[in-house]
Parts: structure tokens; sequence; C-alpha cells
């Protein structure tokens, strides 16, 4: 299957990889964020429709002297009872992060300071966890209404020197069967993230590139954006398809839901071979279902 083009927007190299970062750092709070989520996909409207991921997708990133950020905008075919429901629940968060390729375990609890989702990142293969890098989430509904939801996961620190780890999503209804959704994926880093970044760009992560074309100086051809900004764009699609499969299997009786959404994850990466293509299907389900008993086992 040939890679679409775009035109917008060791376990080192893996950990790396998915701590680079969506949503932006700090700012002001929005008086009416669900409006002016509302009007975002207004602007976006025309391109969602054109279908240049083949699916109604946009997708961003910048790279800043110590930071990163990537966000997806997409409508999705569910209705947004179904997506607030299920995103509400950090239980639920974990069950999507898990079909990730580079998460190895997920946990969530909730205690006297509140619900935190505890990750563990790791290669592209089964590893014991203490041969993974752990994040501990903060887990945080910010908002849950009827027509607006937005749902925070941060970590002060991730792993190789990155701090203000940071996952989000807010979603709007469209209609009936649809919801508009922004994910936002970000960190920053010190000088221990920098060197990790360089190694990284250097090694394991120098052949692979993200989804933004970028006008060559020569006049040549576009190219694919590599780099940090290719690996925050693989990332911030991985976890957003991971969210989408999981909810695609909602409806599936619980016996077979998680298998149907390593399915609906596995299907979904392969339209973008050129970026998203690791190990193959067999590989990835042996794999997953070790990772998620594995998960069902620590609970």
């Amino acid at each position: 299957m040939s890679s679409i083009k775009c035109r917008h927007a060791g376990v080192m190299g893996a950990a790396l990889a998915v701590a680079l970062g969506v949503f932006s750092l700090p700012a002001l709070p929005d008086p009416n964020p669900a409006q002016s989520l509302r009007d975002r996909y207004a602007a976006l409207q025309a391109s969602l429709e054109q279908g240049l991921y083949q699916r109604p997708l946009y997708l961003e990133s910048v790279e800043r002297s110590r930071s990163w950020q990537g966000d997806i905008y997409s409508l999705v075919e569910h209705p947004y009872a179904s997506v607030a429901g299920a995103l509400t629940s950090a239980n639920s968060w974990c069950d999507a992060l898990i079909l990730h390729l580079n998460v190895k375990y997920c946990h969530a609890d909730t205690g006297a300071a509140g619900a935190v989702v505890s990750v563990a990142i790791g290669r592209k293969y089964f590893q014991p966890l203490d041969k993974t890098h752990r994040i501990a989430f903060t887990y945080t509904v910010a908002t849950s209404e009827a027509d607006y939801m937005d749902v925070v996961l941060e970590a002060a620190r991730g792993p190789f020197g990155t701090r203000n780890y940071r996952i989000a999503l807010e979603a709007v209804p469209i209609d009936d069967g649809h919801t508009f959704v922004h994910l936002g994926y970000s960190s920053s880093y010190g000088l221990q993230g920098r060197l990790a970044m360089g190694a990284y760009v250097a090694t394991t992560g120098g052949g692979k590139v993200g989804f933004t074309e970028i006008e060559r100086t020569d006049g040549g051809p576009t190219r694919f954006v590599g780099g940090v900004r290719g690996a925050v764009e693989r990332n911030a699609m991985r976890y957003y398809l991971a969210i989408d499969a999981h909810l695609g299997a909602l409806a599936t009786p619980e016996p077979q839901r998680f298998e149907h959404s390593l399915d609906l994850w596995f299907t979904a990466t392969e339209f973008y071979p050129r970026q998203l293509h690791e190990v193959d299907r067999d590989a990835y389900l042996a794999m997953k279902r070790r990772e998620y008993l594995r998960q069902q086992e620590r609970k």
C-alpha cells in the first residue's frame, strides 16, 4: 500500500519518539473552549472533507528550541455521548493507550490526590517491565458537559530529560453520529533531552519521516518532514488511531472487544506504511495479547 502525501502540516529511541510532543504550552485560559473548538471545526471543514489522510483529519506540528508540539483534529464517526462516556474514564484510556506499538503497560489508579495513569514505554517487541521507561500521568477531567469535554494527562517528567509531558483531548458534538476531536501531545526538554534527541535522530529515527510535506530549497519535489517533527507526527497519529480504534470497538461484546480494537488499530496504521509500519500483523497481535494479559494480571 503506497504512502499518502499530506500537504499540511534501542529503548532510548523508542521512548524518545513517544516522548516527543501535542497541545499548546500553558497559556491564558480560553473563556469559551467549546465555541473555540467549534470555530476550529468550521475553519478546517474544507480540509477535512478533502480526505488527504484517507479520513477527515488535519495534522500540524512544530519544533521549538526547547519543546515539541503536535495536534490532530478529526471528525470521528462516533456519537459525542460515546466519546465522552469512554474518554472521561481513566481505565478506558489504558485500554486505548496499550494499542500503541511502544506502550508496554498501562494502569489507572485513584488515590487521595486524584487519578494517576502509569504508562510503560518500550521497544516494538515484548519486554520485561524493568526494561521499560515509566511515566506517571496525573489524569484530569477538566470539563465534562453535554456539549464539550476536555481531558488532560500530564507528567512533570518524561523519559530522557523531557518535562511537562502532556496528552490532552477535547471534543464537541457535530451531529447525532459525529464528534469533532482535538488530540494534543507535547513536551519540553533540557540538556539531557536535547542530547537524547540528537542521538535518536542520528540513529534509530534517522530514516523515518512524518506526514507534513515541505518544500525543498533547491526547487526539487517536496519531501516528508523528518527528525523530531517527524517523530512528533508519527506518535501523535499512533495515539489518535489508538483512541479511534478503542471507540470503534466499544459496540463489540466484551470478550472480543480488545481483539477487535487491535485489528482496527493495526489496519488503520497500515494506511500509512511509509510513516507507521514497523512490524507485521501477526507479530503485533502476539505482542499486544501478551502485554494486555500482563496488564490485566497486574491490576
